[in-house]
Formats: structure tokens, sequence, C-alpha cells
């Protein structure tokens, strides 16, 4: 069976709703699945993990200077995604995501990486459209 690791930071419930969301899916395709807030976070979480899915709330301005916030960034900084694990990223937002992904992505993978998946979401919830993204991360 694979496994799933779903990483998050919420400060008011609407990104784990996501998470737990994003969960729930991937368990519907039999996909052993733990939802940790970055607090509860241990190394021995990704020992043979497929997927990694690390998402926070979108923290800055309206429209730009988009970030993490600081707790979820300490956090990923100190992961070292095994290479067989693949990796997604998730926010959510209130007006738009900016360059929140671009950010974030600097504290997960190389420079110049722009091939991860991401998922967003104003409200928490999982669409038909955040399915059709996560059935293609799944394949490859």
């Amino acid at each position: 069976m694979k496994k799933a690791v779903i990483l998050y930071q919420s400060k008011t419930g609407t990104t784990q709703n996501y998470a737990d969301e994003i969960g729930s899916y991937l368990q519907s395709k039999n996909i052993n699945t733990q939802c940790v807030p970055v607090g509860e976070y241990r190394d021995d979480l990704l020992h043979d993990a497929d997927y990694l899915l690390m998402g926070c709330w979108t923290k800055g301005l309206m429209v730009v200077f988009q970030k993490p916030d600081d707790v979820w960034s300490r956090c990923v900084q100190k992961i070292h995604v095994p290479q067989q694990t693949r990796v997604a990223l998730f926010a959510t937002y209130k007006i738009r995501t900016g360059s929140m992904f671009r950010n974030m992505a600097k504290h997960v993978m190389p420079a110049g990486n722009s091939s991860l998946t991401t998922l967003k979401s104003r409200h928490g919830n999982l669409t038909e459209y955040d399915k059709f993204v996560l059935d293609e991360f799944l394949k490859n």
C-alpha cells in the first residue's frame, strides 16, 4: 500500500480542514495517509513515504508579499525528503495566493524547480478540480 504524509500549519482551522479533506480523498484511493500539524512532525513519518504534501495558510498583504508563516518555514527547512518521495504544496488564502507557492518552494526544493504540484483553496474545501490535480499527482 502506498503511503502519504500531509504536513500542515493552520491558523484558523481552514488549512487543517483542507489537509483533512485531501487526506480523506487519498485514503479513498487506498493510500495510507497521515495528517500531521508541523508542530508534531517527526523524521520517522517520512520513512517509506511515497507522497509528501505540505501546506499552510497564506501570510502577507492581500495580493503581494505572500509567504508561509515562520513556524511552517522553520519546520520544512529541517526536513530531508527521501529521493523516492513525491512532493506537493497546498495553501489556503483569503483573496489570492500571489507569490505564495514560489516562496513555499524555496524552503522545500532546490532553486529553479518549478515542477511541484500545487493546490489552493479559499475556504478549505476540496473541489473536483483539486481531485483531478491529485489524481495527476498520484499517477506520476
